[in-house]
């Protein structure tokens, strides 16, 4: 017996997914190691350099036999482009939150992007919490008992990533996406494009 979200033909799924997080914690090298995977070494230098107000890339996979395109949606996380990233937030299935174990800022401005998601975005969102950089060990100063704790009181899945090291990022997709899936298979639409706009919209597909 297929899954939820099964379908044996048609045109895709779309997937919104956003990421958030304070800048300079990795969300782009993510991004680009999830949908511009390389046998080895870190990412393209280029991902390094901060996002200016957004971007996004898309990846096609296939869950339970369904096409599912995710339109990941990469903000950027300094505070003069915070108005910008939040207006991406409505209508987006997930949220990948991001912060740096080697900076304790970012950690702490978790609670204030997760109260931008819970009053910006439709409710009852799927969300993955991320600890990044664990590559980088010797400059630790988040420990990950701390990060587990903040995403038990949350609600959420937890796990420490490195784009550097390409740890964990195929793990924490699937983990979000198969939520979002089994929650949400009947409301997502169909489409074949990326619209620029979708932000603005409500979905209108059926409703739970």
């Amino acid at each position: 017996m297929a899954g939820p979200g099964h379908r044996s033909a048609g045109k895709p799924l779309l997937v919104k997914i956003v990421m958030a997080g304070e800048s300079c914690v990795g969300k782009t090298s993510i991004v680009r190691r999830y949908t511009e995977p390389s046998p080895a070494g870190p990412p393209p230098a280029a991902s390094y350099i901060a996002t200016v107000g957004i971007d996004f890339k898309v990846k096609t996979i296939t869950f339970n036999d369904t096409t599912v395109k995710l339109q990941i949606w990469d903000t950027a996380g300094q505070e003069q482009f915070h108005t910008i990233s939040t207006s991406y937030f409505r209508g987006a299935h997930g949220f990948v939150l991001v912060y740096d174990i080697t900076n304790s800022d970012s950690f702490q401005g978790i609670t204030s992007w997760m109260k931008d998601i819970r009053e910006k975005a439709d409710d009852e969102v799927d969300i993955v919490l991320l600890g990044n950089k664990c590559d980088k060990e010797t400059e630790r100063v988040i420990p990950k008992h701390s990060g587990e704790k903040l995403a038990w009181e949350y609600g959420v899945p937890f796990f420490e990533t490195s784009a550097t090291d390409n740890i964990n990022i195929e793990d924490a997709f699937s983990v979000l996406v198969k939520e979002i899936m089994n929650k949400n298979s009947c409301v997502l639409c169909d489409l074949d494009v990326v619209d620029l706009n979708e932000s603005k919209k409500k979905r209108t597909c059926c409703q739970l």
